[in-house]
């Protein structure tokens, strides 16, 4: 004891040594500190990226339930009963069974998404992008070259117009007795109560003349002829208005009218399928698209 408090020299290196290993130990306990903040963040980030991921595949599942519905209403909604004529009711269910197929490969490939993620959006966009164009197609967004595709507006003109079609439609239209119907609920209605009164586009086409003919009501399926009303004068809604008979057999069932008012009725049924085949596949592309990336995401860059 004497001999080292005796040696200064031997005292300072102790001292050294002891505040090196200080320093030392200090220096080795601050990498788990620093680790120690890092390590919230990255649970944070993981988190994160499974709300985004559970959020796109909810979202995802819900955009398809319309698509179950729309199934349900096309299968068990009862067309206009003149449809048949152009094979409308088998179109009908044809895209009712091809909406179930994408429901479930929609579905499924939301399930397995962890699995086949690449494979899986490969598979589900070949049924969307199919729905997408028929609905392109029933929306006349190809013109000329929809008209080889049933249900489509051109397809439908194409079919109106021609008189072997229209025969047999006229025919269905004139069994259904609905301007005898008409007639039935406008009895005792005076001139301007009858105009006042909404019509369908088929009572107003097939059971009444055409307005530009300006005749005179008489009752909904009986109109006068006004006397400054000439025939064949070269006017528009001349070949309607010579048509035009007031037996209750011909009435304007030949009339471009009535074509037209029956066009008009079942185009716009199909019109507005198309335009939800768009919007839903448009929406659901996406959809997918967005759980792909954030699936990948959660599996190779988010842990």
């Amino acid at each position: 004891m004497a001999e080292n408090a005796n040696n200064p020299t031997s005292t300072a290196a102790d001292a050294g040594a002891v505040t090196t290993i200080v320093a030392t130990v200090q220096e080795e306990m601050k990498p788990p500190q620093e680790s120690s903040k890092e390590a919230p963040i990255a649970v944070d980030r993981t988190r994160l990226v499974r709300i985004i991921v559970g959020a796109i595949t909810i979202l995802t599942f819900l955009l398809s339930l319309p698509i179950l519905a729309s199934i349900i209403w096309l299968l068990y909604m009862k067309g206009y009963d003149c449809e048949s004529l152009l094979r409308l009711p088998k179109l009908q269910i044809g895209i009712g069974v091809a909406l179930l197929f994408v429901f479930l490969i929609s579905n499924l490939v939301v399930f397995l998404r962890a699995k086949v993620h690449a494979l899986g959006l490969l598979v589900v966009m070949v049924p969307l992008i199919l729905m997408l164009t028929m609905g392109l197609a029933l929306v006349d967004a190809y013109k000329n070259e929809s008209k080889a595709v049933i249900g489509s507006p051109t397809w439908l003109k194409d079919k109106v117009y021609r008189d072997n079609y229209w025969n047999y439609i006229k025919s269905c239209i004139y069994d259904s007795r609905m301007c005898d119907d008409l007639a039935a609920r406008s009895l005792g209605l005076k001139p301007d109560d009858f105009s006042a009164r909404k019509l369908s586009p088929i009572e107003f086409g097939c059971c009444r003349p055409p307005v530009i003919c300006e005749m005179d009501y008489v009752n909904a399926t009986y109109w006068r002829r006004s006397d400054h009303l000439g025939i064949g004068s070269g006017e528009a809604g001349d070949e309607d208005c010579d048509t035009w008979q007031n037996n209750e057999d011909v009435l304007c069932y030949d009339c471009l009218a009535c074509k037209d008012g029956f066009l008009k009725v079942i185009r716009n049924k199909w019109w507005r399928l198309g335009l939800f085949l768009v919007l839903m596949s448009l929406l659901l592309i996406v959809a997918h698209l967005l759980l792909f990336v954030a699936t990948v995401w959660e599996r190779f860059g988010g842990m």
